[in-house]
């Protein structure tokens, strides 16, 4: 897909991030799981898995001008905030933190996408917001 052109700056800098983090969060999956000796738990690589999978549908999203991607966003952020931190363990590995770094950009791109406040529908159609998390 290609971004819209009608789609700003921050949205076309977002989708880009977003790929770029999860090919870099692929990239290390695979990276982890060509080591010899295993030292990462399968909730680490699963979190790689599942950081690249929503950067993934957040772009997306995003591409598509989606009205709900705000949401999509936010899970990005949380999910890339993990990321970060599970990479983070292993600051002597250049590819574990180039990883960290990656995640951590991705992570406060989507923040900013998220806005403030989320949109959460359920009160009998009405849209009611809610505070990101800080």
């Amino acid at each position: 897909m290609i971004p819209n052109p009608s789609q700003d700056s921050d949205t076309a800098k977002a989708i880009k991030a977003c790929f770029s983090c999860s090919r870099t969060c692929l990239e290390t999956l695979q990276y982890c799981l060509h080591q010899k000796v295993s030292k990462f738990t399968g909730k680490q690589l699963a979190i790689l898995q599942f950081c690249a999978d929503s950067c993934q549908t957040s772009a997306g999203m995003m591409m598509a001008d989606i009205s709900i991607h705000h949401q999509s966003c936010e899970l990005t952020f949380e999910l890339c905030t993990r990321c970060a931190e599970e990479c983070e363990r292993y600051q002597d590995d250049t590819v574990m933190s180039r990883c960290a770094d990656e995640c951590r950009r991705c992570a406060d791109i989507c923040r900013a996408m998220a806005g403030m406040t989320v949109q959460i529908s359920g009160n009998g159609g009405r849209e009611a917001t809610k505070p990101a998390r800080p």
